[in-house]
């Protein structure tokens, strides 16, 4: 009997160990990165269970050329490398729409639009233990229509910081 209870004890330790590698439920930071001249990104993930995630940015772009706004929306997959360590997955899309103003030969132009984009993600974080925090460094291609410099194809590469609750 003791054997069993001894065994159980230990399973059950074990489950809750396992559980300190699982996703956060929430988690909400900034990602920097510089896809297009979309330089900040306000993010939010979801954990949907130990292995999935949602991931939601919101980035904007104030520049003397260009004033931009655009919505990623991301499924994720997560796997742990070792400790902190995880390294992701994902694919998911957006929605962007900018207003372009440009000068040639001496004459001001405005031009604005929207464009759809489908995105991957691929990128490693590491969890702090002590603190509820994550860093994370990923890229993120894009592939869409409409952007304000005719280029149908976007790479991110973009570091970011989450407080996880």
């Amino acid at each position: 009997m003791k054997k069993i209870l001894l065994s159980a004890l230990m399973l059950f330790g074990l489950a809750f160990t396992a559980q300190s590698q699982e996703i956060s439920k929430h988690a909400l930071g900034l990602r920097l990165g510089d896809n297009n001249g979309f330089g900040g990104e306000i993010s939010y993930q979801l954990g949907l269970n130990q292995k999935n995630r949602l991931e939601f940015d919101l980035g904007w772009r104030n520049s003397s050329d260009v004033d931009a706004i655009k919505g990623v929306a991301l499924y994720q997959w997560v796997w742990n490398i070792d400790g902190g360590f995880n390294w992701y997955a994902g694919v998911g899309g957006g929605l962007a729409a900018w207003d372009h103003d440009y000068y040639n030969n001496n004459y001001r132009y405005s031009d604005s639009g929207t464009y759809v984009f489908a995105a991957g993600d691929i990128g490693i974080e590491y969890r702090f233990k002590e603190v509820p925090l994550t860093l994370s460094l990923d890229a993120r291609p894009e592939i869409g229509s409409g952007y304000y410099d005719d280029d149908n194809f976007g790479f991110d590469v973009g570091l970011g910081v989450k407080f996880r609750f």
